[in-house]
């Protein structure tokens, strides 16, 4: 099913907006030492969706808030999570040569400069809240609140604990769908439903509403990671800018590998519709999120 014209219309807008936030608040590639800059920007400019500042921005709105409010916090969403997909690509992790069409940055840079890259990103990430929670009319109980947020979603306890989970996994016999589930929510959700939270926290969301916002970040984030899952076996390499079948070639546990592709496709769209039950209560301003929740499902990268 092909992406509606209106919400692709509302992910290009969206996406240009992030980037031009990330674009003005980076040093250029020529400033010293100009390698960092440039490795920085090699990535981070690299073609990448958007999804969860966009995500963001849609939760933010869904609450009644203004997306210009939420922007820069959004776009700091980016910088960290472009951080993981650097290190991610890594020799010591999935030692991938190609990331959205391009040569990831370890065969780019070297593995040391892919490595500060990552670090670098992190930092930016904190940094950014910090700067522009100062600048903008947000409190800083909301400012400490995004901190938390992000730093909780991304540590031991969230992405890097899934991640190193993925790792070890790899190979094994006898793992079971609750402990995929596991992982997948550690290594992509948490960080999907992090973003969801931050939008709401920044639009003024109150506890019911910010409750119902985490309930849809949980779902669409596990969503997610099963679709990317099953692209890896049914998708194109020219489409996702990176070999398929690399899960399968590593070992990988995924949810096509476990219960099959007929069944993770079920599985992700319950998933979905739970997701969507989630926002019954709210009205047309969180259509954005309704809409991105279905094209999660339905994209071919």
């Amino acid at each position: 099913m092909k992406m509606n014209g209106n919400l692709k219309s509302y992910l290009n807008k969206r996406r240009s907006e992030v980037d031009r936030v990330l674009e003005s608040y980076l040093p250029g590639p020529t400033c010293e030492p100009a390698l960092i800059h440039e490795a920085i920007r090699y990535s981070l400019f690299a073609g990448g969706k958007r999804i969860r500042p966009i995500l963001c921005l849609a939760a933010c709105e869904s609450v009644g808030g203004r997306s210009e409010v939420a922007l820069p916090f959004a776009a700091a969403i980016e910088l960290l999570h472009t951080y993981s997909l650097v290190h991610d690509d890594l020799p010591a992790m999935d030692n991938d040569t190609y990331r959205r069409g391009k040569l990831t940055n370890h065969k780019m840079f070297g593995e040391a400069t892919a490595i500060l890259t990552g670090d670098a990103l992190l930092t930016a990430a904190f940094t950014m809240i910090a700067e522009k929670g100062l600048a903008a009319s947000v409190s800083p109980k909301k400012v400490l609140k995004i901190i938390l947020e992000l730093g909780s979603a991304s540590g031991s306890t969230g992405m890097v604990g899934g991640q190193l989970n993925d790792i070890e996994s790899q190979g094994k016999e006898g793992l079971y769908l609750e402990k995929l589930k596991e992982i997948h929510t550690h290594k992509t959700g948490v960080l999907i439903r992090a973003a969801i939270r931050i939008g709401g926290i920044l639009g003024g969301a109150g506890p019911k509403k910010l409750s119902q916002l985490t309930a849809f970040g949980e779902k669409a984030g596990l969503a997610f990671q099963i679709a990317d899952d099953i692209l890896d076996v049914e998708g194109k390499e020219e489409t996702l800018g990176k070999p398929v079948g690399n899960d399968q070639t590593r070992g990988k546990w995924t949810y096509p590998a476990l219960v099959g592709v007929s069944r993770a496709k079920k599985e992700a769209a319950v998933l979905i519709e739970e997701a969507l039950e989630s926002l019954k209560s709210f009205g047309p301003e969180a259509d954005s999120l309704r809409h991105i929740a279905y094209y999660i499902t339905h994209r071919e990268k």
